[in-house]
């Protein structure tokens, strides 16, 4: 039988037939994806024509198509969908792929077309996109070492593979320490939690196999145990099993795997000249250098710090008014934190939540995009990879634009977090191709599914990332969609939970589960007043990730990077009932890869441009001003990486941004 994978897919859209590929197909169709690209690649390196934009840098970006597909597909069930048959082959797809873009990289007579190319760019003619895939082509080359020689050659493709068995051992082992630990309930253990909380632990229990309710370290719901639960020893079980996740000291423990990984970037960045690996990180995005990275969150940190020492007391006070003496501790502060907005904000969460449904806030989600970029969302049906798929038809004026496919709900096979991925990005060379576009959260099942309000933020945050691949109109997949500098790429999703909190919005779909009816105007209000609440706290505990990452990457790569991360804590004054919302034996997106090593900092500098952003609908008259948001999409959402970033935000917003909004956005100084 004829491989699915390495077949034209006869399908609507194009999509992947995921009822007629099995785990057996990925590893051959790689192997045959490989070969395929290397003989492509191969082709133009020894092309006999002079070197010029179309046979060398459009020959690359038509290059490997056979490889995206299969990619796409398998990274795609790999993380929202593992099995151990998908774990041994991420295992050991990863070296083979370092390898591959290794050798490509270095290959002296493909870097030498794509150096001779760039060497005569001005009398090219290229249009600005051409320009810029040529520059950005060119850096890439000799950002992976392509100019390198000799022993240092060899040792960078060796680093190269190195990191990535280690980033996917990272993964897996937080996923199986997540996986492996559940805390079983007795009856009398419910008393004090809401029905959705409940209703979300015997799910879980079912999904465990075991004789009742149980709390995993699912985000979705050991945060909510954390909030309601009255028994504070199970709080604190609960909690230190959340905090002990890859440092349980056996096969899972990724305190080593970090301190190498931390090791290897730092040789790696000085093999290609750099001072230390955030000098070559940084040297790509908007901030350009750790200076400029620590000068904002520091501009941050002191009234964040500030609130949240000032919120500290409040809830110990409310702690002790309970008969708890001692201090407040990590595991306490959520649940007071909850006491005191239920009192302060009169907010009951138990009779807030039946008014997040997910499809609702879906419809809500996809209505605001409907106002604001005229995009219509007709449900598919088309077979996916998990029952729990949704697949939506994207048009605009009657125009095929994108499919977006939702996973909401989590489950012992996905990874924690949320994210969105493109299975296929949006380009027009060598053909047109229109996006095929993924979030995957991890909600906690439950009929109807309820979310909480963060949650509803999260759905609208990922969404938000959705519209920049599914709006990206470029030339070149290369710099489509959210192929974006990383400290810009959270512009666009964290925008968009801005609409979540629009009046409106809220009236018309935050409607009772039961009931169907709207939210009344005094909880409305309530919830709107209630969201800078604890913002003390959700500032502290991001920032202090985000300056242990950079601390991590600015300067030589620590060997306990336990103690750096102490050192760092200690030196910033981080209140001790807080915690880094990653630890480093958790921190994923530092480790997993590369993508935000040294660039956790990057959803800050994208939340100065966005509260930015969303003053200026504000400004010209309302959330929905159609002028705002068809700058919005011409200078942000539709051009992906084809200019550069900060260029991009000062043609949508005229300047680049002061962090006075994100201040007062955030509730830290006075609106």
């Amino acid at each position: 039988m004829t491989n699915p994978l390495l077949q034209d897919w006869q399908t609507p859209f194009g999509l992947a037939p995921f009822d007629r590929i099995s785990d057996e197909d990925f590893a051959p169709a790689l192997e045959a994806a490989l070969t395929a690209h290397n003989a492509e690649i191969e082709a133009i390196a020894q092309n006999p024509d002079e070197a010029d934009f179309g046979n060398t840098i459009e020959a690359l970006e038509a290059a490997g198509g056979a490889l995206d597909k299969v990619l796409g597909v398998f990274f795609t069930v790999a993380g929202a969908d593992s099995t151990p048959a998908r774990e041994e082959l991420q295992r050991d797809f990863s070296p083979k792929l370092a390898a591959h873009f290794s050798e490509i990289s270095a290959n002296k007579a493909l870097f030498a077309r794509v150096a001779e190319v760039w060497d005569r760019r001005d009398s090219l003619a290229l249009s600005d996109e051409q320009a810029r895939v040529l520059m950005l082509t060119h850096r890439g080359f000799v950002r992976s070492g392509a100019a390198l020689e000799g022993a240092e050659e060899v040792r960078m493709k060796q680093i190269k593979g190195r990191l990535a068995v280690l980033g996917t051992q990272f993964t897996q082992n937080l996923l199986a320490d997540e996986r492996s630990w559940f805390m079983e309930l007795a009856e009398d253990d419910l008393a004090g939690l809401p029905d959705f909380v409940v209703d979300a632990a015997r799910a879980a229990g079912e999904e465990k196999g075991a004789s009742g309710p149980v709390v995993t370290l699912s985000r979705s719901l050991i945060v909510p145990f954390l909030q309601f639960s009255p028994r504070r020893d199970l709080r604190e079980k609960a909690f230190r099993a959340w905090e002990a996740r890859g440092a349980g000291g056996g096969e899972t423990d990724n305190r080593a795997i970090a301190a190498e990984i931390l090791s290897l970037r730092e040789e790696r960045a000085k093999l290609l000249g750099y001072e230390n690996f955030a000098a070559y990180k940084l040297e790509t995005e908007m901030a350009k250098t750790p200076e400029a990275v620590r000068g904002l969150l520091m501009e941050v940190w002191e009234p964040a710090r500030a609130q949240a020492n000032a919120d500290a007391e409040v809830l110990t006070s409310m702690m002790h008014a309970d008969g708890v003496n001692g201090d407040l501790a990590p595991w306490d502060w959520r649940y007071y934190a909850e006491k005191r907005r239920a009192a302060e904000h009169d907010l009951d969460e138990a009779a807030l939540k039946p008014y997040f449904q997910l499809d609702r806030m879906i419809d809500a989600a996809f209505d605001c995009a409907t106002r604001l970029f005229g995009l219509e969302f007709a449900p598919l049906d088309v077979p996916l990879y998990h029952p729990d798929c949704r697949a939506w038809e994207v048009t605009r004026k009657g125009e095929h634009i994108a499919v977006f496919i939702g996973d909401y709900f989590a489950r012992g096979s996905k990874r924690s977090g949320a994210w969105c991925s493109a299975m296929r990005a949006q380009a027009k060379f060598p053909k047109v191709q229109s996006p095929v576009v993924i979030n995957v959260c991890n909600f906690a099942k439950s009929d109807p599914a309820l979310l909480s309000y963060d949650d509803a933020r999260t759905l609208f945050h990922e969404f938000g990332h959705a519209l920049h691949q599914m709006l990206s109109d470029v030339t070149y997949e290369s710099v489509s969609g959210t192929s974006v500098a990383r400290d810009f790429v959270e512009l666009p999703s964290q925008l968009y939970e801005h609409w979540l909190e629009v009046p409106e919005v809220l009236g018309k779909f935050a409607t009772h589960a039961r009931t169907g009816a709207p939210m009344p105007r005094e909880m409305l209000d309530k919830v709107l007043a209630a969201a800078t609440f604890d913002m003390g706290f959700q500032t502290v505990e991001y920032l202090a990730s985000a300056l242990v990452d950079l601390a991590f990457h600015d300067g030589a790569a620590p060997a306990d990077p336990m103690a750096r991360q102490a050192d760092v804590l200690a030196g910033i004054g981080m209140p001790e009932a807080i915690r880094m919302r990653h630890a480093t034996p958790q921190f994923a997106h530092v480790f997993s890869g590369d993508g935000y090593s040294s660039g956790y900092y990057s959803y800050m500098w994208s939340e100065v441009m966005d509260a930015d952003a969303f003053e200026a609908f504000g400004e010209a008259g309302g959330a929905f001003e159609p002028g705002i948001a068809a700058a919005l999409e011409q200078h942000i959402l539709s051009t992906g990486g084809s200019r550069d970033a900060a260029e991009l935000y000062v043609a949508f917003r005229g300047r680049l941004p002061g962090v006075e909004a994100l201040l007062r956005g955030r509730g830290l100084i006075a609106a």
